[in-house]
This record gives structure tokens, C-alpha cells and sequence, in this order.
């Protein structure tokens, strides 16, 4: 593997580029996103390796600081991204990183005190599951090079944490619906198909649709909660 002769701040500063661009473009149909991007309301680091444990700590912290920025996050849609290095996975291997590092986050969150958000379930096969890091509940999207969804291929694996408790504000003001259906016709307009795994929110178990890899009706998430 070859190595850029960059500084760090020059390497976060060129993939948190490529990926704003990959957002933006008109192709993208993610309308949450395009605002959040326009509003400057999108947060991120870089990180090494998806799956790597060593990155658990510095992660954890970034969404502590996420977390404390938007204590009342409203209606208006905010994201925290971490990008990670691109190291060739293909859909299953970035399925399998996905979860290594969600598990293993969650792990480090339970050493460090904090339980499960109280508002949302552990159980990965329940309806009501969302992942849950110092208190606070997030629908996890991921994203990846290699992706077979347009609107999931990133330019450098990605993991986008967003509130759950924006969701339910949305749904609550009637924006989510127009909004999932915008994006619906985006998708369509984008890869002539929605992509199979999407649910309407809180009707299925969200698990299904993080890694955005078409997971099999017998699939089973390998989450697995301490408590």
C-alpha cells in the first residue's frame, strides 16, 4: 500500500472535499443531507481503519462533542460523518467492518459508563432498535467506494451518525414523509429502483438498512448488546 506525503490536516482536509462534492452533486438524492451540508450543520473526522479497534476511543470522543454541539438538534437535519481509510472492502467485507466497529464502540461506551438510551431498543432484530453511543440514539448510515447503491458510494468508507430523536421530530411535523418521499424519487431517478432494504422508519428494524448491502430475509444483525 502506498503512501501519500501529506500531512494529516491536508488528508482530512481532501477526503471531508471529495465527500461534500459527492454530496452535492444534483445526482444525490439524499435532500436530509444536501440541507445539512448547505446549512453547515454536517460534523466529521477522519479515522484509520473501519473495524479497527484502536479507533474506538478517538470515534467515541467525536461523538461525545457531536452530541454536546446539538442537544436539541430540532428539525433542521444535522450529521456527524467519520471517514475512514479506503482500503478496497467490497460490500460484505464493509458490512462485517461496519458491525466490528459498531460493537466494538459500543464495548468502549459501556467502559466508560453509559447505558443504552433508554427511548430505543438494544435488540437489533426489534422495531424500535437504534445504535447508542453516551446516551444518545443514532441511525447509522454507511457508505463505501464500492457500493451497489449510487446513493451509498462514498468516495472513502463512511459511517454517518444521525440523531434518532430528529427523526421522530420530523415524523412528528409531517417533514419526514415528504422527505422520504423526495428522496424516494431520487433514488428512483438516480439507479431506476429504491433500494430494496429501505423502510419506512420505525416499521422495521433499522439494523438492515446500515450498511445499505441488500441483506437476505433469514439475514441476522451480529450486534450483540453487553447488557
Amino acid at each position: 500500500m502506498s503512501h501519500e506525503s501529506t500531512s494529516p490536516h491536508t488528508v482530512r482536509t481532501s477526503a471531508r472535499t471529495n465527500l461534500d462534492e459527492f454530496i452535492d452533486h444534483k445526482t444525490f438524492p439524499c435532500v436530509g443531507a444536501k440541507s445539512a451540508l448547505n446549512k453547515g450543520r454536517i460534523r466529521s473526522s477522519q479515522f484509520g481503519h473501519l473495524g479497527d479497534p484502536a479507533q474506538c476511543p478517538a470515534l467515541f470522543d467525536a461523538l461525545r462533542v457531536y452530541a454536546a454541539e446539538f442537544p436539541n438538534p430540532g428539525a433542521t437535519p444535522v450529521s456527524f460523518i467519520a471517514m475512514f481509510n479506503d482500503t478496497g472492502m467490497d460490500e460484505k467485507e464493509f458490512e462485517e467492518a461496519l458491525w466490528e466497529q459498531l460493537q466494538m464502540l459500543h464495548e468502549y461506551d459501556e467502559r466508560q459508563g453509559f447505558a443504552w438510551n433508554h427511548d430505543v431498543s438494544q435488540d437489533p432484530a426489534q422495531n424500535d432498535f437504534s445504535f447508542s453511543v453516551g446516551g444518545r440514539a443514532y441511525f447509522v448510515v454507511g457508505m463505501h467506494p464500492r457500493a451497489s447503491r449510487l446513493a451509498r458510494r462514498s468516495p472513502v468508507p463512511c459511517l454517518v451518525f444521525n440523531f434518532h430523536e430528529q427523526f421522530e421530530t420530523l415524523k412528528a411535523s409531517g417533514k419526514y414523509q415528504s422527505m422520504q418521499k423526495a428522496i424516494r424519487a431520487r433514488d428512483v431517478a438516480l439507479q431506476g429502483s429504491i433500494n430494496p432494504v429501505l423502510s419506512r422508519f420505525g416499521e422495521a428494524s433499522e439494523a438492515r438498512q446500515y450498511s445499505g448491502r441488500y441483506v437476505e430475509d433469514a439475514w441476522k444483525c451480529p450486534f450483540h448488546p453487553q447488557a
